[in-house]
């Protein structure tokens, strides 16, 4: 079976988020002071997300990526990996971390067959990432960075660009890519910190890559369906780097992606509310061929792209959750 929306788009990668909390409090995506976080007993368990991964890999799911929240903030995070490689649910691993955690893991990843690792890293500056995510753990995430770099796995970055806050970073990732094969991906700012607040960001993808373009001579790499990056090689560089425009939303056209939260909330675009919940499903007992049935059904009514889906929310008077809630 192949997952299919109204507009012929298949849908054959999946985003999953396994837990809401974060050690970290990067402001674009989770106020200092939050605390409504899912209680345990309200997250899907290790038994019900390896059900929900069964059924994903059946309805022809070949790309699985675990988000957060954090997701090695998840105790049994290693016991779920493992059991994924074990059953070789999916062709393709990835993961989104903070990198906090992740170092003593990497063998272990790498040995799950896991592909690509992407790290969430706004400042090389020390103080900057203090300043940024309120906590001093710069060290740790650059001691990932460095084992990642020395693993099979590929190392991304990806540099969330906030006006007035990291864009004289901006050159400083680029410059590291000369000698290190990572790829760094500068990411618009989209307004999931959970308050409602739009960011005010006068970064946008054409400032980014025209601020690279007066220092640096970039050269396109063709993008494919499906890809949110449009990536540029640097000559003489050892790796690469990309802009996601996020925020102005210019990949929605060809998306392949769903996600599914901590709760087993479906979301089929970034900017859309939740369609439904599998949580009451898997607790009241419901076979595995109704909720494939239910997946299908809300995938078949994915909207067209990211702006019609916010229209839609705001419609409703839903304002955009936290980014920790949805695993971006």
């Amino acid at each position: 079976m192949v997952l299919k929306d109204k507009f012929g788009r298949c849908i054959n990668y999946l985003r999953l988020a396994v837990t809401d909390r974060c050690n970290l409090r990067c402001h674009y995506c989770l106020p200092e002071k939050f605390t409504n976080f899912l209680p345990k007993a309200h997250l899907l368990s290790y038994e019900e997300i390896m059900r929900l991964l069964r059924i994903s890999s059946q309805l022809g799911i070949s790309k699985l990526r675990i988000t957060g929240g954090e997701p090695f903030v998840r105790n049994d995070l290693m016991k779920l990996l493992c059991a994924i490689s074990d059953e070789s649910l999916f062709e393709s691993l990835h993961m989104t971390t903070n990198g906090v955690l992740t170092e003593p893991h990497i063998k272990e990843l790498e040995s799950f067959g896991f592909k690509s690792i992407n790290l969430s890293l706004d400042s090389l500056s020390r103080d900057k990432f203090r300043l940024i995510t309120k906590r001093d753990e710069l060290p740790r995430v650059l001691s990932t960075l460095n084992a990642l770099e020395s693993s099979r796995i590929q190392a991304k970055i990806n540099a969330v660009v906030m006006s007035e806050v990291n864009t004289d970073d901006i050159l400083s990732f680029v410059a590291y890519t000369k000698e290190h094969d990572v790829s760094v991906r500068f990411i618009e700012e989209m307004p999931f910190n959970g308050t409602g607040r739009q960011p005010k960001n006068t970064w946008n993808h054409h400032v980014i890559k025209s601020h690279i373009e007066d220092h640096f001579e970039l050269n396109s790499i063709p993008m494919n369906p499906g890809d949110t990056t449009q990536r540029f090689q640097i000559k003489g560089h050892k790796g690469e780097i990309g802009i996601i425009a996020a925020a102005s939303r210019t990949f929605c056209g060809t998306c392949n992606r769903l996600r599914i939260g901590p709760r087993g909330d479906i979301q089929t675009c970034l900017y859309g509310a939740a369609d439904t919940s599998l949580f009451d499903m898997f607790r009241s007992g419901a076979s595995d061929a109704l909720i494939a049935d239910r997946i299908a059904s809300i995938v078949a009514f994915k909207p067209k792209d990211g702006f019609t889906a916010e229209q839609s929310m705001i419609n409703s008077g839903i304002h955009h959750a936290s980014m920790a809630t949805i695993g971006g």
